[in-house]
């Protein structure tokens, strides 16, 4: 599968690789001709999760998929692929215990940001998937979704400060309420030694015996 081993997952909880929950959010400000969202896509029984922002930051708006089509989106893809999660062509990756979705997964007109609001607005949509998938490793990139995925699904939040200082952060694993969450720097601001802190700690997690005992995200080993 690559050159690490890969656990495989045994929740089974769709067969399904875009969208496989059926999420519908409100899709009016897409430009035309464009799809109107780029949606979760992978492996839904997956014990791992990565969290990008948006279609406009990481790619997808073109092809659909998650990290794909953006030179900061494949950058990442690439670390997975080396460690054995992903195969195939980068326009229509196969994922193997790896789930990609956004934040905010709509596609905007003009190419904007969301505004506060909007990331509001789509913030359901995306607790749900996530809650769906129930992986057991998050791993978000960039402020915007580590700074959710930190308050809403640690307790460590105020650990981290008004800044998260993710050149800090990078890589480090932080205990959830139910999951470890591994907060990665957004790969356009990588320096030397990032891309290989990620996977140092990434294989550290796959060689660890990492499970949720009474709700609580562990690694053993």
């Amino acid at each position: 599968m690559g050159r690490d081993a890969v656990c495989p997952s045994v929740k089974n909880v769709t067969d399904r690789i875009s969208n496989p929950f059926g999420m519908r959010p409100p899709f009016e400000r897409q430009d035309p001709g464009s799809p109107p969202a780029v949606f979760g896509y992978g492996d839904a029984n997956a014990d791992f999760h990565l969290i990008g922002d948006h279609p406009g930051v990481h790619g997808g708006e073109e092809t659909g998929v998650p990290f794909t089509g953006t030179e900061r989106g494949e950058t990442l893809l690439d670390v997975f692929r080396d460690l054995g999660f992903v195969s195939g062509p980068p326009e229509r990756p196969a994922l193997s215990n790896l789930f990609c979705s956004y934040l905010h997964m709509n596609c905007l007109a003009g190419g904007r940001e969301p505004t506060e609001a909007e990331y509001d607005e789509l913030e359901r949509y995306f607790d749900a998937e996530l809650r769906a998938v129930n992986a057991h490793i998050l791993l978000p990139v960039g402020e915007w979704p580590t700074d959710h995925v930190l308050r809403e699904y640690t307790t460590q939040r105020r650990r981290f400060g008004d800044d998260l200082d993710l050149a800090a952060r990078h890589a480090s694993e932080v205990r959830g309420r139910g999951f470890l969450v591994v907060p990665i720097r957004d790969p356009a601001a990588w320096d030397d030694g990032d891309r290989e802190a990620l996977l140092e700690t990434m294989r550290g997690i796959l060689a660890s015996d990492y499970r949720q005992t009474k709700g609580v995200a562990t690694r053993i080993g």
